[in-house]
């Protein structure tokens, strides 16, 4: 009880030293910098209304800064704008636009050194090299940020979310457009992200490179150079997503290479050139998706082994599955394919007959990209339904023993 009266007491004491500063024409402190060095930690500056040209600002004390109106802070393309230094800081209600241009030192809207339990929220940034860049931070949440670029080439526009070397992170309710990647995570373990928009990106709606231990959950990934990138990593979840109209030669809804003991569950893959493109993968779980108007839903690459797609629908793909070789270490069971001819006599919504979903076509064009100038010939039809009599060239274990005669209401 002692203990909990001197928390208190300690609270208090903290609360009743705290002071607001206000920055702004109309009053004594015109500049942050200088609310910033009369600032103690546990204050809050208020930037009013107005725009800052200030160089490069830094906050190395536990400070809440909000902005009141959308203050604008303008980096003149020439300074990383906001640098935050320590721990505990909170960010909110800023217009940060125009930091500088360059590949050597990544300058960025808002950036936090080394800092863990920071707070940025509620913020536009406009026009920056990198929008918010998280280096070697912990438990930090960026959230309700809108990060605008117009980058058309990916090495002169960096990222919109980058975190290095991080844990603990929640990036929530971002809109992220026109960068080189919408979000980048590398070496980030045991964080979420969850309900962002990355549409229009340079590169990738979304790229994972050894994180660990993720998830990423109802975001929506439209429109970038490809959707999302899960590199050298395991036990990723991914729930609730929506891939789309990520169209290109080698494009795709998403990537998995080199993944692990991962689990793909109720997204969906509309209109992309590739649904899901899978490259030396193991063990992961693609379950209850939605594969609806790609080209191809997936394609699965020979090195992949002991995945497991079940229960997901395939609507109107081109193809529905390729692979560009014979050995099949992987297993499809209750799935709904939309090119599935066969019955249900006793009527338990299981087809009685198995269903391979590699076409003989598929096959053709993965060796072969130019026969899919033949796509909707007579020949091409032709051979398909002799590939269905008498399967010759498609891998006979590729198959689909209990297909679905309805689709799955996902």
């Amino acid at each position: 009880m002692k203990l909990i009266f001197n928390i208190i007491t300690f609270l208090s004491l903290c609360t009743a030293n705290s002071q607001v500063i206000n920055v702004g024409n109309e009053f004594a402190i015109k500049t942050i910098k200088q609310a910033i060095a009369k600032a103690n930690n546990g204050d809050t500056i208020i930037i009013n209304k107005g725009t800052y040209k200030e160089g490069n600002i830094l906050i190395k004390k536990r400070v809440v800064v909000l902005g009141k109106g959308y203050p604008v802070l303008d980096g003149q393309s020439k300074h990383e704008v906001l640098s935050i230094g320590t721990d505990s800081v909170v960010v909110k209600g800023l217009k940060i636009i125009n930091s500088g241009h360059s590949a050597l030192n990544d300058p960025c809207g808002i950036r936090v050194y080394d800092s863990d339990n920071v707070v940025i929220a509620n913020n536009i940034l406009d026009n920056n090299f990198f929008g918010i860049y998280i280096q070697n931070g912990k438990n930090c949440i960026v959230k309700n940020n809108a990060i605008i670029a117009y980058g058309e080439d990916e090495q002169l526009i960096g990222n919109g979310i980058h975190c290095w070397k991080s844990e603990n992170l929640q990036i929530i309710g971002n809109k992220i457009s026109g960068h080189r990647d919408g979000i980048y995570f590398e070496f980030v373990t045991e964080s979420v992200i969850w309900r962002n928009i990355a549409k229009n990106n340079v590169r990738y709606g979304l790229h994972f490179m050894f994180s660990h231990n993720d998830s990423y959950i109802t975001n929506v990934f439209k429109n970038n150079g490809a959707g999302v990138a899960v590199m050298f990593t395991k036990n990723v979840k991914m729930f609730n997503n929506y891939f789309e109209e990520n169209w290109g030669d080698s494009a795709y809804g998403l990537l998995l290479k080199e993944i692990s003991d991962s689990y793909i569950f109720n997204n969906r893959f509309a209109r992309n050139t590739s649904g899901i493109y899978m490259e030396g993968t193991s063990r992961v779980k693609v379950e209850k998706n939605v594969f609806s108007a790609n080209g191809w839903g997936m394609k699965i690459q020979a090195s992949c082994m002991e995945n497991e797609i079940v229960n997901n629908n395939y609507l109107k793909n081109t193809f529905d599955i390729s692979t560009n070789g014979s050995l099949v270490l992987n297993t499809f069971n209750n799935n709904y394919w939309d090119k599935y001819e066969g019955y249900d006599i006793n009527r338990d919504n299981i087809g009685d007959v198995p269903y391979h979903p590699l076409s003989l076509f598929a096959v053709l064009t993965e060796s072969n990209p130019s026969t899919m100038l033949l796509y909707r010939s007579f020949m091409i039809s032709l051979l398909d339904k002799s590939e269905k009599v008498l399967p010759s060239i498609t891998p006979d274990n590729f198959i689909d023993n209990s297909p679905l005669m309805k689709a799955l209401p996902l």
